[in-house]
């Protein structure tokens, strides 16, 4: 087991293997996101949160593209059942003392967004020697850029004064959600070799 991806090929290229299966997880992750930010949209605005949604969802569907377009894909067999897996994983769950269904959507996505930005830093397994010019290296390092603002937009919201009543129960779903997320992306990893050391607590 290693702590980054490889051993790279000659170009100093990720595996086709490795992109596969990371970009795989990475593109059902942030697609999931894309199309809860698309259906939690209202037909207008009346909340400055509501415009956030809008901001995330065109930044979600941004990085399915980038990934889509960089990564060397391979076929891999197992993805199919993998995959099934990590869209159940990202189904809404509910959140005590919460009955507006909108909000409560708004702070499941909020929740999740903020796990997945968070506990996934896909860019920090690229080795010294991987090839800077690699499309896929340069999409890992930009979606890692692109999740430490957006999770600035998640921190703001889920830490504002509209859910100070719920402050309890918000930090025990987002305490969940990280744990799955992190326990999610360790099984992806080591599948293809590459061990990573527990994360802290959000």
């Amino acid at each position: 087991m290693s702590a980054f991806f490889g051993p790279v090929e000659v170009d100093g290229r990720v595996p086709p293997r490795q992109q596969t299966r990371v970009a795989a997880f990475l593109v059902s992750a942030h697609g999931a996101l894309a199309r809860q930010f698309g259906f939690a949209l209202p037909a207008t605005f009346d909340a400055a949160w509501q415009t956030e949604l809008n901001a995330q969802f065109y930044r979600e569907s941004e990085i399915v593209s980038l990934l889509t377009r960089a990564t060397a894909w391979i076929p891999d067999f197992a993805l199919a059942s993998m995959a099934a897996s990590w869209e159940m994983a990202w189904l809404p769950a509910p959140i005590d003392g919460i009955a507006d269904h909108g909000h409560g959507q708004a702070i499941h996505l909020a929740i999740l967004a903020h796990a997945v930005h968070a506990a996934i830093r896909p860019a920090a397994l690229l080795p010294m020697e991987a090839n800077a010019d690699d499309p896929f290296a340069f999409a890992l390092r930009r979606i890692e850029f692109e999740s430490s603002r957006l999770l600035q937009a998640q921190i703001l919201f889920l830490k504002g004064p509209d859910l100070v009543p719920f402050r309890d129960a918000v930090s025990a779903a987002l305490e969940q959600r990280h744990g799955e997320v992190r326990q999610l992306w360790r099984e992806v990893l080591g599948s293809i070799g590459i061990s990573v050391a527990n994360d802290t607590k959000p």
